[in-house]
């Protein structure tokens, strides 16, 4: 095999397969990056059996092959390299040879054929978005997803699709975010997966920065998602996701409030709350007044916002963090807090109901 390509084609290409190499496994082909030059262009290929990665570079194929290098020395190499033409040829028993001007690194790779390819899946019922509005409803959904792989259907987020709709849901036990846009064309059937958080959060790194789309194509195992010249296939998690059409959204309190204000107050607040102390922030709504109060063995904060309040006094608390968390993925200038009682949770929404934040509270008796 023998190709030659920028040092720009090649560095990006990499970054975005990276995404797909494995950080700990027992099959040392999986901690590769595949470049395969069979065909008619240059691919690169990462996958760890659960998510996988392709992607198409601009190059040269002088001779026709396919070559499998370590994922972590190859993309350092790259990265190091100078911006200028980059030649990647593969003499016998794999030995790599990488030039760059007047650089060359030998290594020794391995066979093509012992990598995992990607499945070839069939592309059924898809959805398309914008490149923008994925990145948005993943940004603002997947603090809430949880990190504890006991559960592992909280680790996903719940994609539902039905007729022009789509909800897009994450919760870990504590609080619930969840974004519902409106799609651009009918779904042609109603349709409710769970894809892996960690495949939203690379999928989201490796989007592109303009408004173009990406369109997604699931099947009963397994998404993809397609973009520019890449692919991204990710396996579903299995399970059912928790039902969240049975949330109460009565309230007895309802509290308009400056988002910003909101944040830095809260912001504040946590340089008194200590992680391992876990104390709460105490919400005190009276009248025409929020009043914050955190004690720790640090020390105590008290501070006092201007609100619109609707309903009943009420004091509450909450995790400073899961807050902050849902205070600063919302994009509007003032923020809506709904609440009933010290013991129920309070939720965040707008009028449209495009967004809802949900937090349940802590006991500060």
């Amino acid at each position: 095999m023998k190709i030659t390509c920028s040092k720009e084609a090649l560095q990006k290409g990499v970054n975005i397969v990276s995404k797909a190499v494995p950080q700990r496994t027992t099959m040392a082909i999986l901690e590769c990056i595949l470049i395969d030059a069979s065909k008619d262009q240059i691919v690169l290929m990462a996958n760890d059996t659960e998510l996988g990665i392709e992607t198409i570079i601009d190059g040269e194929i002088t001779e026709r092959g396919v070559i499998a290098l370590d994922a972590k020395i190859f993309s350092d190499i790259v990265r190091k390299l100078p911006d200028d033409e980059i030649t990647i040829s593969v003499e016998e028993n794999f030995k790599t040879k990488i030039t760059c001007g007047k650089i060359k690194f030998d290594l020794v790779g391995k066979s093509g054929e012992d990598f995992s390819y990607i499945p070839v899946i069939p592309r059924n019922q898809s959805l398309k978005l914008s490149v923008i509005t994925l990145k948005d409803v993943i940004r603002q959904t997947i603090f809430s997803k949880a990190d504890n792989e006991n559960n592992k259907i909280l680790t996903g987020e719940l994609f539902e699709m039905k007729d022009d709709m789509l909800r897009v849901v994450a919760l870990d036990g504590h609080r619930v975010a969840m974004r519902t846009i409106n799609l651009r064309e009918m779904v042609p059937e109603a349709k409710r997966v769970v894809i892996p958080g960690k495949t939203l959060s690379e999928v989201s790194k490796i989007l592109p920065g303009d408004d173009e789309d990406v369109e997604l194509f699931f099947t009963e195992n397994h998404v993809i998602f397609e973009f520019e010249k890449t692919t991204v296939v990710s396996r579903l998690i299995e399970g059912e996701f928790l039902s969240i059409d049975q949330m109460n959204l009565d309230y007895t309190t309802k509290i308009k409030i400056n988002r910003l204000d909101l944040i830095s107050c809260v912001d504040r607040a946590s340089l008194m709350a200590n992680e391992g102390d876990k104390k709460p922030i105490i919400l005190e709504v009276t009248d025409d007044t929020l009043e914050l109060k955190i004690s720790s063995f640090i020390g105590s904060m008290d501070e006092k916002i201007d609100i619109e309040k609707e309903g009943k006094d009420i004091i509450i608390a909450f995790n400073p963090r899961f807050i902050l968390d849902a205070l600063r993925v919302i994009d509007d200038e003032e923020v809506t807090l709904y609440m009933i009682n010290p013991k129920a949770p309070c939720f965040i929404r707008d009028e449209e109901s495009t967004y809802l934040y949900l937090i349940l509270p802590i006991n500060f008796n």
